[in-house]
């Protein structure tokens, strides 16, 4: 059954109001303390050290009208952990090893596991499988190893969070002939056109030294990880929303008179990474922008892959698959205007970048959530 000293909750109204620091007002007598769903109320510990940080957490969460799980002490009832669930739809569930089911979600790239160990299995599966089958929205909950540990119904309020973007709509269908005209001009752009232009499109590539000067520009951007403050890019978070980070330093590059695009692949991916408490994070895909870099001989060009979370420098397309553990990974190149692209082939854009901050603005969270309670990045007990 759900742990007893659990809450999760739509509704977070910090008392006093967060007017300044929180380690502040943890300090002054009236101290802090929480108002969540059916008027429960919890505190803020003054002498947890991680209160300060919770507190922070759950303004943020308020302001983005999402859902929080805190499990509280009984006897105190002060906070003693705090995890931020997911407002999602389950698309598909499998057996990914001995005992261990992996869940897909909506607008999620990944790993999320359920465990026949998990106490409460026998509750946890049937909610999931019922909720792949109904797609219905549920609020899910999981811990810093992203193993499930809650799932319960959306239920829709004035002050609860938002539902989920709607899905990607696949692009039509044509028909014959135009479906054969596109086919076509598909083998004229890659077979012939590249003659044509060349060697012109060398001489509208960036050199290499320009090339580590954006991508320098792209990691500059990344978050503290106790204070997040915006716009930072979260890439020490590099558990999910790789597609708000691309498509924010897709923008960032075309402010700069830059012609991105972008390279996604979808495998069984597992990476290594001292970005994460657990030193590996498993993604079902993942999305980088690419820039077209002159070299490594004269007139040659290559697109090279801009990825912080990953690497310290633009580096090729087969270099960025091979670091993610999959050789039978497939890649897609796409237009920088794609923001999601899903496994079947349909794709939504972004234009406005409104879908975009709220993913850097979730994750940022996510980040400082983990922060606060693990340690910021990275972790000394990576290799």
């Amino acid at each position: 059954m759900p742990n007893p000293n659990a809450i999760v909750s739509s509704v977070i109204r910090l008392e006093p109001a967060l007017d300044r620091p929180a380690a502040e007002m943890l300090r002054s007598k009236r101290g802090l303390s929480v108002e969540l769903e059916g008027e429960r109320r919890v505190r803020l510990d003054p002498d947890d050290p991680r209160s300060a940080g919770f507190a922070q957490v759950l303004d943020g969460l308020s302001n983005q009208r999402l859902p929080v799980y805190v499990e509280v002490d009984p006897e105190t009832s002060a906070i003693s952990r705090l995890l931020i669930p997911h407002v999602t739809r389950v698309i598909g569930i499998r057996l990914i090893d001995v005992g261990v089911l992996g869940v897909d979600l909506e607008l999620s790239h990944g790993r999320h596991v359920l465990r026949h160990s998990a106490p409460d299995f026998d509750e946890l599966e049937p909610q999931l499988r019922e909720a792949l089958r109904t797609r219905a929205p549920i609020i899910l909950t999981e811990n810093d190893t992203h193993e499930i540990i809650d799932v319960r119904d959306y239920r829709p309020g004035p002050e609860g969070p938002p539902l989920p973007f709607p899905e990607p709509e696949p692009f039509p269908r044509l028909s014959w002939p135009w479906r054969w005209l596109k086919e076509l001009l598909h083998i004229w752009r890659w077979r012939w056109w590249p003659w044509c232009w060349w060697p012109w499109r060398w001489f509208r590539c960036l050199s290499e030294t320009r090339g580590q000067q954006i991508f320098d520009a792209m990691n500059a951007t990344s978050c503290d990880p106790l204070t997040v403050p915006v716009p930072c890019i979260p890439f020490l978070y590099p558990d999910d929303g790789c597609w708000g980070r691309a498509h924010e330093m897709c923008r960032l590059m075309i402010s700069m008179g830059l012609t991105p695009k972008k390279v996604w692949i979808r495998g069984s991916l597992q990476v290594s990474t001292r970005n994460n408490p657990n030193c590996n994070v498993w993604w079902g895909w993942h999305v980088a922008p690419t820039l077209c870099l002159r070299g490594p001989g004269i007139f040659q060009t290559r697109e090279m892959v801009i990825d912080p979370s990953l690497f310290t420098e633009p580096v090729s397309k087969s270099t960025w698959k091979g670091v993610q553990g999959d050789p039978n990974a497939t890649l897609t190149d796409s237009a920088a205007s794609i923001f999601y692209l899903s496994a079947s082939g349909s794709s939504s854009t972004d234009p406005t970048y409104v879908q975009t901050n709220q993913v850097l603005a979730r994750y940022r969270l996510y980040l400082q959530n983990r922060a606060n309670q693990l340690g910021p990045p990275p972790y000394a007990n990576c290799p």
